[in-house]
């Protein structure tokens, strides 16, 4: 098994802590976002990353991580309880609405609430959205500078327990 990766990647971020979760070996095939090879495009369309190789091909962070589950169930990501595992698949999907357009926002220089929007993030709900969400906050903290409200501060320190979580802090730290 393949992951098309890029370290600087919040998205890929995603995939490589699940893996690391899960216990799943993986080779890493680098790229360089600011010049994709052209076989990137070929294996996912839009030219996005992670992309997961295997039997098959395999696009999108968020589906990744849902084949993840699926395919190696324990440990598990998501609750057991169906209605508290939709709640963290919906906090997911709903990623750019509760952080990610004004994460990016900011990086760009434009106009954002992203302190409005740490304040209200809803983080401890399942591990599966606390790893949806935490490469965005270690980058936040870690690269923009950005304080994090008391609550989700704690949240990350307490996630950075987890190897899985310390090895992406390790990466954020070096970019």
């Amino acid at each position: 098994m393949r992951l098309i990766d890029a370290a600087r990647c919040p998205y890929c971020a995603r995939v490589r802590i699940a893996l690391a979760e899960k216990g799943v070996e993986y080779e890493t095939v680098e790229i360089d976002l600011g010049n994709r090879p052209a076989w990137v495009y070929e294996l996912n369309g839009p030219g996005r990353v992670p992309i997961l190789e295997g039997d098959f091909v395999l696009p999108e962070s968020e589906v990744i991580m849902e084949y993840l589950e699926e395919w190696h169930p324990r440990p598990a990501l998501l609750p057991t309880d169906a209605v508290e595992r939709a709640r963290a698949r919906l906090l997911v999907k709903r990623f750019d609405d509760n952080l990610g357009s004004d994460y990016y926002a900011l990086r760009r220089g434009d106009a954002n609430e992203l302190d409005k929007k740490l304040d209200a993030l809803e983080v401890g709900q399942s591990l599966f959205a606390d790893i949806a969400y935490v490469p965005w906050v270690l980058r936040a903290r870690d690269l923009l500078r950005v304080d994090l409200p008391d609550r989700v501060s704690d949240w990350l320190v307490a996630l950075e327990e987890r190897p899985s979580v310390a090895a992406e802090a390790d990466v954020v730290r070096r970019l």
